[in-house]
């Protein structure tokens, strides 16, 4: 995607959350959520990635959708934010369970001899139900293309290697998906990291970056099939 028309409201959003310090943008002082606030990116989980895509709707009008990458200080969905490729709902029913068992697995390995044979067969095992979970989850994310398809995120990957963790949470998937969803033309595309640089150094506070290749860049060519026909 090009940057196109969405480098001034990118930069417009970066501005709009260094002055007012929060995510919920459109609500009353006295119902701001705490967990919103933008000192969460100067904390120990660092940085996050925010993204701007401009799009044109079947009118012809243009306006600017607006996402930021994974979840926000654990939370999913934010008024006014594009949600994620899956259904929250759904996410945190069938994954409750399984999460809860796998905690509990790390809490009575933490608790046996390192040289324990138990504690060894317990790490095997803990390690295939998260493999197991991550799988379901992968499988809960629904990816969208400009040809009116939607598959498993699974079926969207090509090649051969797992998927890494990760995959489909990006701004940018989110932001494509949401526009082919909706019958919306995406006319640019900008990301920006804003926070604490993250651990290896890789991305600064206020600068823009392209979307990961590793990750995100194995889905967007799926996700872009049909948007040339547009």
């Amino acid at each position: 995607m090009p940057v196109g028309p969405s480098h001034s409201p990118a930069l417009s959003l970066f501005r709009r959350l260094e002055q007012e310090g929060r995510l919920d943008f459109n609500v009353p002082d006295n119902e701001i959520d705490p967990r919103l606030s933008t000192e969460y990116l100067y904390g120990p989980a660092r940085g996050q990635m925010f993204g701007v895509l401009v799009v044109r709707d079947q009118a012809g009008d243009t306006f600017v959708l607006k996402a930021f990458s994974g979840q926000y200080n654990s939370i999913w969905q934010v008024d006014g934010w594009v949600d994620p490729l899956l259904d929250v709902l759904r996410f945190k029913r069938d994954t409750f369970e399984e999460e809860r068992h796998i905690k509990q697995m790390g809490r009575e390995i933490a608790g046996l001899p390192s040289d324990s044979p138990a504690r060894q067969q317990l790490i095997h095992k803990r390690k295939k139900a998260s493999q197991v979970l991550m799988q379901e989850i992968h499988a809960m994310f629904r990816v969208s293309n400009f040809r009116g398809e939607c598959v498993p995120l699974p079926l969207a990957v090509f090649g051969k290697e797992g998927i890494p963790t990760g995959t489909g949470d990006c701004c940018a998937p989110k932001l494509l998906g949401y526009a082919a969803a909706n019958g919306l033309t995406p006319l640019g595309l900008t990301e920006f990291y804003f926070g604490k640089t993250n651990r290896s150094e890789t991305k600064q506070h206020g600068e823009f970056y392209p979307s990961c290749l590793h990750k995100c860049g194995r889905i967007l060519g799926y996700m872009l099939c049909g948007l040339e026909e547009q």
